[in-house]
C-alpha cells in the first residue's frame, strides 16, 4: 500500500508488545499470584493473549473460569500489582531495534508520545527507565481522565496536546486493541508482528500495514535509517 510520508507529523507508540517486551515479567508475577491462591499457573506464552486490557482483565483470564467472581479477581489484581512492583525489570528490555528506530525519529523532530494500558504512574516509570535518551512529547496510561485503551479518548488528549490532527498521526501497535484504538482516533493504525499478537489479528482489527521490525517504521515516514 503506497502511503504518503507527509500526512504523518506526529506517532503514537503503545508500550508493551511494541517498544517494550514485558511478557516474561507479567507472566511471573502473574503466576505468583496464581500459585499464591493454590490456582493453575500457565505458559508464559499464554499471556500473550490475556495482556493488554489492564490487570483486572489479565487477573480475570488468568483465574480458573470457576473463580472470576469480583472478589477473587479485585484480590487477585491487587496481589499482581504487588508482585509486579516487585519484579517488573527482571526480564523486560526494549525490543531489537526499537532504541535505534526512537534515535532516528528524534533526530529528525519527530513528535512521538506513548500510550499505554498501564497505569499511568508506571507507564511513565517503564519509559523513563528504558528509554532515558528519547524525548517523548507525551507520556499517558490509565488515569481516571485516561480511560482503557481501546476508548480513543488518551489518543485524541494526545492529538490535542500537540495540536496536530489525529489524521497526521501513524500509530503503532502490536494488538486489536491498539488498531480499534487508532481507527477509532482517526490514525493510521499500523501492527508491530515483532510483539504479542498476530498479524491476522491486528488486519483484522483495522491494521493498514504490518511491519516486521521497528527500522522498517522509518521508510513510512520518508526517512532513511
Amino acid at each position: 500500500m503506497a502511503v504518503d510520508a507527509m500526512l504523518f507529523k506526529a506517532i503514537i507508540f503503545d508500550l508493551d508488545g511494541t517498544l517494550l517486551d514485558t511478557l516474561e515479567d507479567l507472566s511471573n508475577a502473574a503466576n505468583r499470584v496464581l500459585e499464591r491462591h493454590g490456582f493453575p499457573t500457565h505458559d508464559t506464552g499464554d499471556y500473550r493473549y490475556m495482556v493488554g486490557d489492564g490487570a483486572v482483565v489479565l487477573m480475570r483470564r488468568a483465574l480458573p473460569e470457576d473463580r472470576r467472581d469480583d472478589v477473587t479477581v479485585l484480590d487477585c489484581v491487587r496481589a499482581f500489582r504487588e508482585e509486579y512492583e516487585r519484579g517488573w525489570k527482571i526480564k523486560t528490555r526494549p525490543y531489537d531495534g526499537v532504541t535505534e528506530m526512537l534515535d532516528v525519529l528524534a533526530a529528525h523532530g519527530m513528535k512521538m508520545a506513548v500510550l499505554s494500558n498501564k497505569p499511568d504512574d508506571f507507564t511513565k516509570r517503564c519509559v523513563s527507565e528504558y528509554f532515558p535518551q528519547q524525548t517523548f512529547d507525551l507520556v499517558l496510561g490509565q488515569c481516571d481522565t485516561v480511560p482503557l485503551k481501546p476508548d480513543p479518548s488518551g489518543a485524541m488528549e494526545i492529538s490535542r496536546f500537540l495540536n496536530i490532527p489525529p489524521s497526521q498521526f501513524l500509530y503503532l501497535g502490536d494488538t486489536s486493541i491498539d488498531m480499534k484504538t487508532a481507527v477509532a482516533a482517526g490514525m493510521f493504525p499500523v501492527g508491530a508482528l515483532w510483539g504479542f499478537r498476530s498479524g491476522k489479528e491486528l488486519l483484522e482489527n483495522g491494521a493498514r500495514l504490518l511491519i516486521k521490525r521497528p527500522t522498517e517504521l522509518l521508510p513510512l515516514l520518508d526517512i532513511a535509517g
